[in-house]
């Protein structure tokens, strides 16, 4: 008898470093809504897409935490962050305009609140 292991979804817990509610507005600004908000957990949608913010503070890991958003259009992606003024509404957030890779992508890099580096990319379409 086969056993049914398809995954139907896989979260990862970002950690929002030490102003829990600054970096979840961050995301609610970048375009994330909350399908669940406490004070120590929230999960953060953008499409079909989730992630768990919590409340949990290590800066190590922080500084080392990266996501990979794929995008459709890496352009309207940076007119947002830009209209969102993000860097100059959260202290400590960097955004990098849209640059190739060499590893195939074209990528924003956007660092939020929490330190985590967002690449929110594209593929670079193979030249023939």
């Amino acid at each position: 008898m086969m056993e049914n292991l398809t995954v139907k979804e896989i979260m990862t817990f970002v950690p929002s470093g030490k102003d829990y509610r600054n970096t979840l507005a961050f995301y609610k600004d970048l375009g994330f809504t909350a399908d669940y908000e406490s004070d120590d957990l929230s999960i953060l949608r953008i499409g079909t897409h989730r992630f768990f913010l919590q409340n949990f503070v290590n800066a190590e890991m922080q500084s080392n935490f990266m996501m990979n958003l794929e995008v459709e259009d890496l352009d309207a992606w940076w007119r947002k962050i830009e209209a969102a003024r993000l860097t100059e509404k959260y202290p400590g957030t960097r955004a990098i305009p849209p640059k190739d890779y060499p590893w195939g992508k074209r990528e924003i890099h956007l660092i939020g609140p929490d330190g985590v580096l967002w690449h929110i990319a594209i593929l670079i379409p193979e030249k023939t």
